[in-house]
């Protein structure tokens, strides 16, 4: 079994402002738009190197969003972005009319979503977003697992030609994967190999299903990991795959039940391979105030409860 090491706890949105720097620098076209949030979505640096191509729209995310669409459709590759509540849930219908019906070459980049946004609170926090995103044909999620990745996403967003909703954190988080690994939109990374049970994970929790992998190897249970950090579309190959070795399976992610990845997962297992599947999500609750690592363990996303729901999963076959 792999061992994956913390090369330094860095926040998702640090990657994203490194990725959108970088993707400035390959591409002319790529331009950045805020509502007001250019340091907390760590854009500062791409608007000193380019401020002729970057645009401040204030509190005014629907306007952000029409200028956007409006940008895209003169050719230029436009980052918008905003908090994940506001950018997805606020101003929905722009999204859907003016970015998805006309399959507008849009990137929302959407930060500080799931409970860990922490002391902050419910008003702030998103666990519906994936959920509102995937309805909306043709529309791309991206959900990243570190910094490394997120860079590598927003920087496959760009050469994306279509809407792309990308979604990231604010915590400091253990930073894992390889930095110089390419970013394949579409494609799931299978992080350890195990024959007893299948742990599908996105985003954060990718690295909560690694620890948890590694305690369940400890109690002799071998555990495969698998990284999606394309939701839509989904690699369902790999999946499948896994799904037919191991023959039980769990699905941990930083989001409600209703519409996430537990769900499209189990779509695909229902109209393939049946197979037993436990889910670590949300359920159906509203987040509320305390650190990220609290809030983590109040809902059950921690390593803990997936590997409680490994164990659950295998006694099902």
């Amino acid at each position: 079994m792999k061992k994956y090491i913390d090369s330094g706890k860095k926040d998702t949105r640090s990657g994203f402002g490194a990725g959108l720097l970088e993707a400035g620098r390959q591409d002319s076209r790529v331009v950045a738009l805020t509502a007001d949030l250019k340091g907390s979505l760590k854009m500062d640096e791409f608007a000193a190197e380019f401020p002729d191509r970057f645009v401040q729209c204030g509190i005014a995310e629907a306007n952000m969003v029409g200028v956007a669409a409006g940008l895209a459709n003169s050719g230029k590759i436009p980052f918008a972005g905003s908090f994940a509540e506001f950018i997805s849930g606020r101003v929905y219908d722009q999204i859907r009319q003016e970015v998805g019906y006309g399959h507008t070459n849009v990137k929302l980049a959407s930060s500080h979503a799931g409970v860990t946004l922490g002391e902050d609170g419910a008003t702030h926090q998103t666990m519906e977003d994936i959920a509102l995103m995937r309805a909306i044909p043709g529309m791309v999620v991206i959900n990243p697992c570190d910094y490394n990745q997120t860079k590598a996403a927003t920087i496959a967003a760009a050469k994306y030609e279509g809407p792309v909703y990308l979604r990231f954190g604010r915590p400091s988080w253990p930073n894992f994967t390889d930095p110089d690994e390419p970013f394949e939109i579409g494609k799931a990374y299978v992080m350890n190999e195990g024959k007893d049970v299948t742990i599908i994970a996105s985003g954060h929790l990718v690295w909560e299903s690694l620890q948890a992998a590694e305690a369940l190897e400890a109690e002799g249970v071998s555990a495969e990991v698998i990284n999606v950090p394309t939701i839509k579309p989904l690699d369902e190959k790999t999946i499948l795959a896994s799904a037919l070795k191991t023959k039980a399976v769990v699905v941990a992610e930083e989001h409600n039940a209703a519409g996430g990845l537990g769900e499209l997962v189990a779509g695909v297992f229902a109209a393939n391979t049946p197979v037993p599947v436990e889910f670590i999500n949300g359920g159906d609750r509203f987040g509320q105030s305390g650190t990220p690592a609290e809030l983590l363990k109040a809902y059950g996303l921690d390593a803990e409860n997936i590997a409680k729901a490994a164990k659950k999963a295998i006694n099902r076959k």
